[in-house]
């Protein structure tokens, strides 16, 4: 399956059809339903211990470094709301009568779900969180490459995700395409329009997680149509944060400068007071 690809004005891309409403009373999460059966002894990996997945994601340190980073700061508040579940090394169990049937996505987001219960729980199960994730994120590498776009996918499809994104980072040597999205409906992938902008971008929108997926320059970007512009990646985020301490930096010597005048003046104030016999 391959996304549609059309050229598209700029402006497009600032659009946010679909985007989720943040007006209004947000709705609580769902609550955590722990099954009181000792899930670990039915195991055969150890959940703390991430599979063999991370010798693809070394291939791909770009979702270590900056996939996970960008959306962490942006979904998750740098992981302050406890209602957002962003995670790329918990394994996904999806049958409720076989633990070991797992998956473990390269990067994927669940919303308004007990993030805390999840991470304590060690493994994401769906009908214990009360819902499967609401986006997945695979990116490519040569060990993995023909697994996430058959096995893998069908997999999803069956779990019930109902975003999946696939992103080459070498441009579509590894998916044939730099970047390409599917929405599930009736139980089956649709591919999510792509649009070609003046910028040169491939971009198409994400209903799940309200950001557009483009890829600029050779790399995987995120473009907020709220704030109508493109999120710092892991590399501005440093200088954007290096720039805020410069600031911060100023700001502060200007205040200890100002505290220092201060000082001087009550101290000429009172050396002239004392003068005029004021004391």
């Amino acid at each position: 399956m391959i996304a549609t690809t059309k050229t598209a004005p700029l402006p497009h891309k600032r659009r946010a059809a679909g985007a989720k409403r943040t007006d209004g009373a947000k709705p609580p999460p769902l609550p955590y339903r722990r099954e009181p059966t000792d899930i670990y002894a039915l195991m055969d990996f150890n959940p703390d211990e991430p599979e063999a997945q991370i010798e693809a994601m070394l291939q791909n340190p770009v979702i270590l470094y900056d996939i996970m980073p960008t959306l962490n700061r942006h979904l998750a508040k740098g992981g302050r709301d406890p209602e957002v579940f962003l995670d790329s090394d918990t394994i996904l169990c999806y049958d409720r009568s076989d633990l070991n049937v797992r998956i473990q996505p390269d990067c994927y987001v669940a919303f308004g779900v007990d993030a805390q219960a999840i991470r304590a729980r060690k493994v994401y199960l769906p009908w214990e969180v009360g819902k499967p994730p609401d986006f997945a994120l695979e990116v490519a590498s040569d060990a993995t490459a023909r697994y996430d776009t058959s096995d893998k996918m069908d997999v999803y499809r069956r779990i019930g995700i109902p975003e999946l994104w696939l992103c080459d980072s070498t441009g579509g040597a590894l998916y044939g395409q730099p970047l390409a999205g599917w929405r599930l409906s009736g139980g089956e992938y649709l591919p999510i329009e792509t649009t070609v902008e003046s910028d040169g971008a491939i971009c198409g929108y994400s209903a799940a997680i309200g950001l557009h997926l483009c890829w600029l320059d050779g790399h995987l970007r995120f473009f907020d149509p709220t704030a109508n512009r493109y999120l710092l990646d892991s590399d501005e985020a440093y200088e954007d944060s290096e720039a805020l301490e410069s600031e911060r930096a100023a700001h502060a010597r200007t205040r200890r400068a100002l505290a220092r005048e201060r000082e001087r003046s009550r101290r000429l104030e009172e050396e002239l007071r004392r003068l005029r016999g004021e004391e």
